[in-house]
């Protein structure tokens, strides 16, 4: 650290608080991907999000009548299809969780017969 001058040392250190803060700012931007309670939200998801968040943001600027309707639109569009995906993706895990249990008790059966 002695061999570094003063201005190196100071450049060195913002280098760090600007990659520090592009880290935070990429993992608090990042919340779709960071949420992984909802394992059914896609990138056909994400999408649906953005144009929601498109809307929302026209509907912001100018909240006229036929911006509050295609703003309507796109939420009911988008809701019912996360509806959907989470559906089909509850589904699909119950049928999971069933042929497991169907597994174990086939294989408890032949541990019972065996022992």
């Amino acid at each position: 650290m002695e061999s570094l001058s003063d201005s190196e040392y100071i450049h060195r250190a913002w280098e760090n608080i600007k990659g520090n803060i592009k880290t935070s700012a990429k993992e608090s931007l990042d919340l779709h991907k960071l949420k992984q309670r909802k394992p059914w939200l896609d990138e056909e998801c994400l999408g649906f999000l953005d144009q929601k968040k498109q809307a929302k943001m026209q509907w912001v600027q100018d909240p006229s009548q036929s911006i509050v309707e295609n703003r309507n639109n796109i939420r009911l569009e988008a809701n019912r299809h996360f509806r959907n995906k989470k559906k089909e993706y509850l589904k699909a895990k119950i049928e999971e969780l069933e042929t497991n249990n169907r597994i174990k008790n086939i294989r408890d059966s032949y541990k019972g017969i065996s022992d």
